[in-house]
C-alpha cells in the first residue's frame, strides 16, 4: 500500500474535518433560525480558515513528502510532481 504524506497524521486531519463538518451544521442551523446575518457570516469566515489550515497542512505533508520523494529520484515523475504542487498552490491563492 503507498503511503501519501498525511498518513501519519490522518486521524488528526479526519477529527478537524469533522469538526468543521459540525460548524456547518451550524451553519445551517443559524439559517433556518433566522439569525442575524453578520453573525453567519463570521461563522462562515471560522469555517474557511478551518478549511484553510486543513489545506495548507496537507500542501505541506504532500511538499514534504511526495515531492521530496520524487525530486529525489529525479527525472519526469520530479517534474510531474512539481508542476502538481504548483497547480494545487495557484488554486489555494485564488480560493
Amino acid at each position: 500500500m503507498r503511503m501519501h504524506g498525511y498518513t501519519n497524521t490522518k486521524d488528526e486531519y479526519t477529527a478537524r474535518l469533522r469538526r468543521i463538518e459540525g460548524q456547518v451544521r451550524g451553519l445551517q442551523r443559524m439559517i433556518a433560525e433566522d439569525k442575524y446575518c453578520i453573525d453567519i457570516l463570521t461563522q462562515v469566515s471560522a469555517a474557511t480558515r478551518a478549511l484553510q489550515s486543513v489545506a495548507l497542512g496537507l500542501l505541506e505533508d504532500h511538499l514534504a513528502h511526495c515531492v521530496a520523494h520524487a525530486a529525489a529520484e529525479g527525472g519526469p515523475v520530479a517534474d510531474e510532481k512539481l508542476r502538481e504542487a504548483s497547480a494545487a498552490i495557484a488554486r489555494l491563492i485564488r480560493s
